[in-house]
């Protein structure tokens, strides 16, 4: 299981995306824009369709558990 987190930016700072484990520590930090590349380098692949539309789509501060595939 991973869980991702969107944070808020304002006028000049992007929105950004964390990445966390099972027990919750930090796996990486990045830009929305980037956050799919992000999952790939870290060797994370995930069970969702449309993966770029669903991290656009996730609520501000709201930590989403998505499921890993196998």
């Amino acid at each position: 299981m991973i869980y991702l987190l969107k944070t808020k930016g304002t006028a000049k700072i992007p929105d950004y995306i964390q990445i966390r484990d099972e027990s919750f520590q930090l796996i990486a930090h990045c830009k929305v824009s980037v956050a799919i590349r992000t999952l790939a380098k870290h060797g994370i692949s995930v069970k969702v369709e449309n993966l770029e539309a669903f991290i656009e789509q996730l609520p501000i501060g709201k930590l989403t558990p998505i499921q890993e595939q196998s």
